[in-house]
């Protein structure tokens, strides 16, 4: 499984680039303290599978607090054919503690 630094997505956040940004925790964490990213909780995926069917070629960068979550999430993504799926290693508790 392909795996990304809270470094690395800092600097790509900063330069503008363009992926897929998902956060898989649970509404009241991403409301205390977020990304930007757009929200799914990890039990909602499935729920949202459909949604994001047309990003199934496209990079998406998961995360969660630490990264057990997402990489759960992108496993799930994977198994359903979605083919560019990469793990924020550390979760925002990592990208908090870079000071990024």
């Amino acid at each position: 499984m392909e795996n990304i630094t809270v470094k690395e997505v800092s600097e790509r956040l900063a330069n503008g680039e363009s992926f897929h940004f998902i956060d898989v925790r649970e509404i009241w964490e991403y409301e205390e303290d977020n990304l930007g990213a757009r929200n799914i909780p990890l039990a909602e995926l499935p729920n949202q599978l459909e949604e994001l069917t047309s990003l199934k070629n496209e990079e998406i960068i998961v995360h969660c607090r630490s990264g057990a979550r997402s990489a759960q999430a992108q496993m799930y993504l994977k198994q359903q054919g979605f083919t560019r799926v990469v793990n924020m290693t550390g979760g925002i508790v990592a990208y908090r503690e870079a000071g990024l």
